[in-house]
């Protein structure tokens, strides 16, 4: 269910040409960038778990920072899943607005 679960989310990420994949979803992790810089990305890491809603985990390959979102709980279900990408979403609209010129 969780590996279901995370190719939902993937296919989400996907369908927003403003995020990358970082490596194949195998199992219930999914790794992801805004594409643009490490500061960004760190940026909207942080107002991501500033806000409290979700949860996500950074890491860094070859000096890339990413995001991580882990689905281990067998609880998980398909609308916390949308509740995610949401929110994923709605802050890196933030976080891009802020850094377009005149803002």
């Amino acid at each position: 269910k969780q590996i279901g679960l995370a190719h939902e989310f993937e296919k989400l990420l996907l369908s927003d040409e403003r995020f990358e994949i970082i490596h194949e979803v195998l199992m219930g992790l999914v790794c992801f960038r805004l594409k643009g810089s490490n500061e960004l990305n760190e940026t909207l890491l942080k107002r991501i778990n500033g806000n409290g809603k979700i949860h996500l985990v950074p890491s860094k390959i070859r000096d890339m920072y990413f995001l991580r979102l882990a689905i281990c709980s067998k609880f998980t279900e398909s609308e916390d899943i949308q509740f995610s990408w949401q929110e994923v979403q709605s802050l890196a609209n933030d976080v891009l607005a802020e850094g377009r010129p005149g803002n």
